[in-house]
């Protein structure tokens, strides 16, 4: 999956996109550097998603929850702040990581080691005039 976004304001009809091409996954990791477009990317798929919570990062909170229109569970990870694995073990990734429920994982490369196998990697980049690529790894 490649979904190009030229600028801003087709962010939303690049999340129903990626909606759209998400299956049966629940589990989504996103990379890309500081300031890609990741959260800004998540905030539009959410809702795209019918979520009416504010978006936001999760950096110091490491995970917030939102709930879909149909009142299921959305949890977004910032694992920017992890120093040790043993943090995410204490707070119980597993709860969420396999509760069926949509993910949105940003700073995965922190935690790959107890990612599900089944996680879509999903890489976001910023090409030269701005446009953000979005595509699988």
């Amino acid at each position: 999956m490649e979904i190009e976004i030229k600028d801003l304001s087709q962010i939303h009809s690049a999340a129903r996109e990626f909606i759209g091409k998400m299956g049966a996954h629940r589990v989504f990791a996103f990379y890309g550097s500081m300031g890609a477009g990741k959260t800004t990317f998540i905030k539009a798929v959410c809702e795209e998603l019918g979520v009416k919570e504010t978006v936001a990062s999760p950096t110091f909170a490491i995970i917030n929850e939102y709930k879909d229109r149909k009142g299921s569970s959305i949890y977004h990870f910032d694992f920017y702040r992890i120093n040790k694995l043993e943090e995410v073990y204490d707070f119980g990734y597993e709860d969420y990581f396999y509760s069926g429920s949509l993910c949105f994982i940003e700073w995965p490369e922190l935690v790959e080691q107890v990612l599900p196998a089944e996680t879509v990697k999903i890489t976001i980049h910023e090409e030269d005039g701005g446009s953000r690529i979005v595509q699988t790894r």
